[in-house]
């Protein structure tokens, strides 16, 4: 199977949406995928693609202060563990250092051990910040420097 990392589209995220338990599981996410991430900043929001169809995806911008957030980075079921959410993050590093980002960023929440697992094996430092998502609402807050 040939994997491609691409741009992703509305109709993608659309596809995303519909076979949302492929990659959230029982986490409903899926007010979280706006269609105007894709729109408004379709060079940082990526999709892998092989024969089988969506295999993952990474919905992220670049912010004014040149930070490359990450708003969503999934992986499909049958794809997890094969270093898929890597290649993503890597891809999504380099286009958002062409658009002058310096860092990266992403949250997630206190409970997430596993998106915590896999940003610190990605080298983000974590620290949890209370009331980030409203009052009594901590998040943990990664953050990593882009290399040139």
């Amino acid at each position: 199977m040939t994997l491609h990392i691409g741009r992703a589209t509305v109709k993608d995220l659309r596809q995303v949406v519909a076979d949302h338990a492929r990659y959230w599981g029982e986490r409903d996410l899926r007010a979280l995928h706006q269609p105007v991430l894709v729109q408004e900043f379709g060079a940082t929001c990526l999709l892998a693609r092989d024969e089988d169809g969506i295999r993952g995806y990474l919905v992220g911008f670049v912010t004014p202060d040149a930070t490359g957030y990450v708003h969503l980075v999934a992986v499909r079921d049958d794809s997890r563990g094969t270093g898929l959410g890597r290649r993503l993050y890597e891809a999504f590093s380099d286009a958002a250092r062409r658009q002058g980002a310096l860092r990266l960023k992403a949250i997630t929440s206190v409970t997430n051990t596993g998106s915590v697992a896999f940003h610190r094996s990605l080298g983000f430092d974590a620290r949890t910040v209370d009331d980030y998502d409203g009052d009594g609402r901590p998040m943990v807050v990664f953050s990593r420097t882009l290399t040139t």
